[in-house]
């Protein structure tokens, strides 16, 4: 497959085919994956956001009886909702078969009717496609898809404002190809079947739907031609037109009457509600055709009343003020606004805010007060615009891609954005706040892209934004200095991606690749670049390939806009077992390797099974072989949404594809390698995340903690063992430590219970920045995203769950009814053993390195693998009943823990308890726990664990004390009650308690404090439960050496409490004599007394 440059007409004959000639030959694959998903539900990923740039919103819709309620559509994060006017925000799409939506809706009749459609509705290069029309009739708790699948986008759905099972779908149809369900769409049984109702060509598809308020059957549709591919876009044509029916989609009529006619791009229609006779559109034209046009006649004539227009590709939507028929306010950059029926045109107001602008709510009780959705997020105002409420808590940023460096004791995660700049954070911190908006910084300006990390310094950063802006940025000095390569004297223009590969080396921290049509490299940060390669492209002229049938001319509506350039790099890989070794792939399909440094290069074409000039998404050099590599293909920007992933294991001379039991519909964008274990790879795809522990012989997919969401970038933090994605539309998530996964078979889940290997674990204490718990006193809006809990992490694997005979019954039973056979009554002696049976649960063992018992944790007994967290702490030395834990609103204080062990070797073993008998099951696994120096003054844990072992010791007799005290005081009162009710005299009886009485309260102010005093605010002595507890409070949960003073202060509390034991045993006999007494004498019973008895 070697090859040298080649024809363009050769060219332009693979593109109008697509797809390669030659076959596909494939590794020896299973028909299905080696594991379920449901096994890995343990292995939980972990979100960490930002929230703080959050990302694009596509369509509000806002319960018309409860302005507090409202869903949000998100470009590429699923559909959220709020009942609190967006204090908070709740996911409700995550596990549906798509994340990208175009509209929402609700039904007029009844609010928990919402209706979706999913596909992003705009055309930009980096849109989602969505599957479809989905509904729920619960407010959103749950979804039923209801068809138009092949839509992809979805612009509008309307609902008949009587008869909730006529709806009517704007379907917008594929950007990437022809064909697909185009037009309108209407449903007269509640979304079961559809009917095309109005249709114009493969090409052409209905961008807007509005319909009558006072005549359902009168509908108006703005129908958009358009095709966007890799190479180009081309916004408009002469299909593009608006209709009209007045039968209710029976019969449409084109509407002409002042419209402009020829090529015309994207129309956003509205209708005043105020009066519907009113009609706007913004067409976008060339030639002075374009503009807001109105009509006063329900579209019958119109006067164009302003030249304005913006772009079809991200904007075009228009819409009617609820009060003013002469307010409309469009879409852009900056949204418009206009307060005489389009004659002239403003800004409505950007300051403090996000600009691209994609929809509006205006309240109908306050004009003053609006929702805006914009590529930023949600803002919201309540003075027309003047300032904004920007909605903080909306983790919907959209990442292309991410990297990590490498700081301790926890690394950062860096990436560009979709719009929203280039970010780094921290993976977790030590706050038990969590990670925080404030945690996170910005690396660059404009759309992020490829960010890469001195792996020596994470201080020096460098972040890209769109067309190759590349800067360095001092993270130390908040400094930033562009860096992007500058054509020599005499050399043609460089072309850039729009998302342009860059790469640091794994052999020198100074040296990065960076790729435009050509290869970059620097050895000094980028203060100089060498070009280390010719064009790498096929060189082909874009404007010669036939789109939507024809070539286009130059005059075409947006032709090429928000495109880039064709013929550039898009992915740069290195070995970082020869640094000699570098691959590079390109937007046209091609694939490049160098041996010698980039002096000499061989092409790649036409791989196995791969469709000709596909988008090499990534291309990766393994860390095991120098001759091997991975590429991702992605082909979806023709349409083409199937998996291509290949592999080589000679160093291009043949290639082999992967992508084994990947489901068919979901482009692959990026590709993971282990670094310990060459055959565990991850790919991130359209809709998930996937592995394989076999080369790619079959893939499993990870789904527990991740939505339904396109995973654009994979990156293995290789200290950690941690995977990190980058999403497009959920932000980052990490999967921590998946080193289980290595060498893991599927025979190895036919073992009864596995325990793997613990990583080393950090002790630390975490910190309190908001002073208390979860989000302190800042409100339910402030955003964080919680951190790991702090402790030794154990992955176990339990093959099935243990089940009492109850469980098992009631199992046979349902097996036996759903065979339609009879289920008889079961015997009294079964269902006595089933009540006398205790649950099963497993029970893990913390032991020191001498063997020492430190803690049991137990878990449910439930199969699949799970996790369990150890917080490095002893058992909690309170009572076993009545344990404190603070109630969610309870900020103050905590549950009752145990005091810290110390820094060592440590092991578990895993055990079940079953029928009264605990047996090992798996372990012991040994551990190292490793304190996190971050103290600034001498720590000594080992010997703070020997005196809070003490202290705990104090802590348990003195409880059992308190106790104690309570018993007798009411075995006190007791007696004073029997000995007036038993047939005898009571007086030596009741002085004898009186006595004891006045005994025990000593020795409650004594245990407990003088509470006559405290009660009367006068000063008073620490009690040995002050004392206690005091030193239990400020030692147990600190790794600070413990100060002179509390150990003091236990001294005293040990010496009095040891008097105080001594009092309160004598007092006990005594009481128990009086007791005996009570019983000689036939008193009625007293709680706790033994009955004397000889018989009749």
């Amino acid at each position: 497959m070697n090859s040298s440059h080649s024809s363009a007409a050769w060219l332009l004959a693979l593109i109008i085919g697509f797809t390669a000639s030659a076959q596909p030959k494939t590794e020896k694959k299973d028909p299905s994956s080696d594991f379920s998903s449901d096994t890995f539900s343990g292995l939980k990923l972990r979100a960490i956001g930002p929230a703080v740039t959050s990302g694009r919103v596509s369509d509000f819709a806002v319960n018309p009886t409860n302005s507090s309620e409202y869903y949000v559509a998100t470009a590429s994060g699923g559909v959220w909702k709020t009942s609190n006017k967006g204090i908070t925000y709740t996911p409700l799409f995550d596990s549906q078969g798509s994340y990208s939506i175009g509209c929402v809706t609700l039904d007029p009749t009844n609010p928990s009717v919402v209706w979706v459609g999913s596909g992003e509705n705009n055309n930009q290069r980096s849109v989602s496609y969505g599957d479809g029309v989905y509904k729920s009739e619960d407010g959103g708790k749950s979804w039923k898809n209801m068809g138009l699948k092949n839509s992809e986008h979805i612009s509008e759905i309307v609902v008949h404002p009587t008869n909730p099972n006529i709806i009517y779908v704007g379907a917008y149809g594929p950007v990437w190809n022809e064909g697909g369900d185009r037009g309108v769409y209407k449903s007269v049984d509640g979304g079961a079947t559809w009917t095309l109702s109005k249709s114009v060509s493969t090409f052409t598809g209905c961008n807007d739907l509005v319909m009558d308020p006072r005549n359902p059957e009168v509908l108006y549709a703005a129908f958009h031609q358009r095709m966007r591919k890799v190479f180009t876009y081309i916004g408009g044509g002469p299909e593009s037109a608006v209709y009209k029916t007045t039968d209710g989609g029976a019969t449409w009529k084109k509407l002409e009457g002042g419209l402009p006619s020829g090529d015309v791009g994207r129309i956003g229609l509205a209708m005043s509600p105020v009066n519907p006779d009113v009609l706007y559109t913004v067409v976008e034209a060339d030639d002075n055709k374009g503009g807001v046009y109105r009509s006063v006649d329900k579209g019958a004539s119109w006067e164009k009343r302003n030249p304005y227009y913006s772009s079809g590709n991200y904007y075009q939507e228009i819409t009617c003020d609820p009060k003013n028929v002469d307010r409309i306010y469009i879409t852009d950059t900056y949204y418009k606004v206009s307060h005489d029926g389009g004659r002239t045109i403003s800004n409505l107001g950007e300051l403090n805010k996000h600009i691209d602008n994609h929809c509006i709510w205006i309240d109908p009780a306050d004009g003053n007060h609006v929702l805006v959705g914009c590529d930023g997020g949600i803002y919201e105002s309540y003075d027309f615009a003047r300032t904004w409420d920007f909605k903080e808590n909306l983790p919907v940023t959209q990442f292309y891609k991410v990297a990590t460096d490498n700081a301790y004791p926890f690394y950062h995660v860096h990436g560009g954005t979709q719009d929203n700049l280039s970010l780094g954070g921290p993976s977790r911190t030590t706050s038990a706040n969590g990670i925080v908006n404030a945690d996170w910084y910005i690396t660059s300006l404009g759309d992020g892209f490829e960010s890469q990390v001195d792996p020596s310094n994470p201080d020096i950063i460098y972040a890209q934004s769109q067309y190759g802006g590349l800067s360095r940025f001092d993270r130390k000095s908040g400094e930033s200095i562009g860096i992007r390569p500058i054509e020599r004297e005499g050399e043609a223009a460089y072309r850039w991606n729009w998302d342009a590969p860059l790469l640091i080396s794994q052999h020198s921290n100074t040296r990065l690749y960076f790729g435009a049509n050509k290869v970059f490299k620097t050895d000094d940060r980028g203060d100089s670049w060498t070009v280390i390669s010719p064009d790498l492209s096929r060189q082909v002229d874009r404007n010669t390939f036939e789109v939507m049938g024809k070539v286009w001319s130059v005059d075409a509506i947006a032709k090429n806009g928000s495109t880039d350039i064709f013929g550039q790099l898009t992915s740069i890989a290195e070995s970082k077992l020869d640094a000699n070794l570098l691959w590079a792939g390109t937007d046209d399909g091609l694939i490049h390797l160098t041996t010698d440094g980039g002096k000499n290069w061989t092409k790649f074409d036409n791989l196995p099974g791969v469709p000709s000039m596909s988008y090499v998404h990534q291309i990766i050099a393994s860390v095991h072989d120098k001759n091997t590599a991975y590429v991702c293909f992605n082909h979806h920007r023709y349409g083409d949404f199937k998996p291509y992933v290949l592999k080589t294991t000679n160093a291009g001379k043949t290639w082999a594809s992967i992508a084994g039991n990947l489901p068919v519909r979901g482009s692959v964008y990026s590709i993971a390698e282990d670094h310990i274990d060459a055959k565990l790879l991850f790919v991130g795809t359209e809709f998930g995340l996937f592995f394989t522990t076999r080369g790619g012989e079959s893939w499993t997919q990870l789904k527990a903690g991740l939505p339904t969401i396109a995973v654009r970038d994979l990156e293995i933090q290789r200290r950690e063992n941690d995977l990190v994605l980058a999403t497009f539309g959920r932000g980052f998530y990490v999967l921590d430590d998946y080193s289980l996964l290595r060498n893991l078979k599927k025979e190895d889940l036919n073992k009864p219970a596995i325990l793997f290997p613990v990583k080393e674990s950090l002790l630390f204490v975490e910190r309190f920045p908001l002073g208390l718990r979860d989000k302190g006193h800042l409100g339910s809006s402030y955003f964080s995203t919680p951190n790991p809990t702090v402790g030794a992490v154990f992955s176990y694997y339990l093959k099935e769950d243990i089940k009492t005979l109850k469980q098992k019954r009631k199992d046979a039973e349902k097996a036996k009814a759903d065979k339609k056979q009879k289920v008889f009554y079961p015997s009294i002696d079964s269902l006595r053993m089933e009540d006398g049976q205790p649950e099963p649960y497993l029970l893990f063992t913390i032991k020191d390195q001498g063997g020492n018992v430190i803690r049991h944790l137990k878990a449910a007994a439930k199969k699949g693998l799970q996790r369990m967290v150890w917080d490095f702490k002893y058992t909690t030395p309170a009572s076993v009943t009545n344990r404190y834990t603070p109630a969610p609103d309870q900020l103050f204080g905590g549950p009752e823990e145990g005091h810290l062990a110390a820094p060592g070797q440590y092991s578990v073993t895993l055990s079940k308890y079953e029928d009264g008998l605990l047996s090992e099951m798996a372990g012991p696994v040994t551990f190292a726990v490793k304190l996190l120096e971050q103290n600034s003054l001498p720590v000594d844990l080992n010997a703070n664990v020997v005196f809070n072992k003490q202290v705990a010791d104090l802590r348990k007799a003195v409880t059992a004390a308190n106790d104690l005290v309570n018993t007798m005081a009411t075995r006190l009162a007791n007696i004073n009650l029997a000995a007036q009710d038993m047939p005898a005299p009571p007086k030596a009886i009741l002085e004898k308690a009186y006595g004891l009485s006045q005994q025990l309260s000593k020795v409650r102010v004594k245990l407990l404090g003088d509470q006559t005093k405290a009660q009367r605010e006068f000063e008073t002595l620490p009690s040995i439960g002050n004392r206690v507890s005091g030193i239990e409070g400020n030692t147990f949960g600190v790794t600070t050496q413990v100060p002179q003073l509390y150990r003091d202060s236990y001294g005293v509390a040990s010496k009095e409490f040891t008097q105080v034991l001594d009092e309160m045993k004598r007092i006990h006999e005594a009481m128990t004599q009086v007791e005996r007494e009570l019983e000689i004498n036939h008193a009625p019973y007293t709680p706790g007394r033994w009955p004397e008895w000889k018989g009749n």
